[in-house]
């Protein structure tokens, strides 16, 4: 699946190059490059739907992206000094964002996306902005005790980071991977996921190309999210994807097909 780590570098890489880009992901391109999948990519279909599908996924990709962007922004601003990545992909946040002093950043994932990862760092003589820890792990496993081990300290505030990862979990890894965060978190942590909308698994996954991202994806959002992270102990808003993209000038110009339900972007405080 860390392919499709690479496939959103790719997403990354474009949105770098625009004038207005809500963001600059300077490494992006070579993740893309180095993961052989572009511009040599095997044929995409090449019917209008599936287009309107790929550039959809895509505009998902940008908007989540500075939507943590911004939620890191604002956790680093109230203090928060640990970060951890769950899934961590060809996230290149600790290279291009800007760290206070004294940040600790841990990208959690397995031992194949984090050796590409690292190769393509050395290529690019990349230097973190702050420090960086790597923590090689799958998680099914038992993660926070390797988190522990990496030197995260479950007593100081975290701000967690789980993006396009739980619509590739069903629904009880989901439940564990967030009991597992909130044992994890002082009160005054942060949380920022990205959750597969209702009905997105219908719309995409369908008649989705075998080994593609959406071919893969399993669990979209509960009914109510809010309430759902509530009996966790977190505090949360939700945001739909259109809402956002509004709010940083990228409106979506079409009606929504159906009536707009809780959003799957997410941000929490552990109360």
């Amino acid at each position: 699946m860390w392919a499709t780590a690479v496939g959103v570098a790719r997403v990354r890489a474009l949105e770098t190059e625009r004038e207005n880009a809500l963001f600059r992901d300077p490494l992006a391109q070579a993740f893309a490059t180095a993961g052989g999948l572009w511009p040599s990519s095997p044929p995409l279909p090449d019917d209008e739907a599936a287009r309107r599908r790929r550039l959809a996924v895509s505009f998902s990709i940008v908007i989540r992206t500075k939507f943590l962007d911004d939620l890191l922004q604002r956790a680093s601003a109230s203090g928060v000094r640990q970060v951890v990545l769950l899934g961590a992909g060809m996230d290149s946040r600790a290279f291009r964002m800007d760290w206070p002093e004294g940040t600790r950043l841990f990208e959690v994932d397995t031992a194949a996306p984090l050796d590409f990862k690292d190769s393509v760092l050395r290529q690019e003589q990349a230097v973190a902005r702050c420090e960086r820890i790597t923590v090689e792990v799958d998680l099914r496993e038992d993660w926070p005790g390797a988190l522990a081990a990496a030197g995260h300290d479950p007593a100081l505030p975290t701000v967690w980071i789980a993006e396009g990862l739980l619509i590739y979990l069903p629904e009880d890894a989901v439940e564990l991977l967030l009991a597992r965060i909130s044992a994890q978190s002082a009160a005054g942590s942060r949380m920022g996921l990205t959750l597969g909308s209702r009905g997105v698994i219908e719309r995409f996954g369908a008649d989705a190309v075998p080994g593609s991202a959406a071919s893969m994806w399993v669990s979209e959002m509960p009914d109510d999210p809010v309430g759902w992270l509530a009996g966790h102990g977190w505090e949360a808003d939700s945001h739909t994807l259109r809402e956002r993209a509004a709010a940083y000038g990228r409106p979506i110009n079409t009606p929504p097909e159906r009536e707009e339900r809780p959003g799957g972007l997410i941000s929490a405080v552990r109360r």
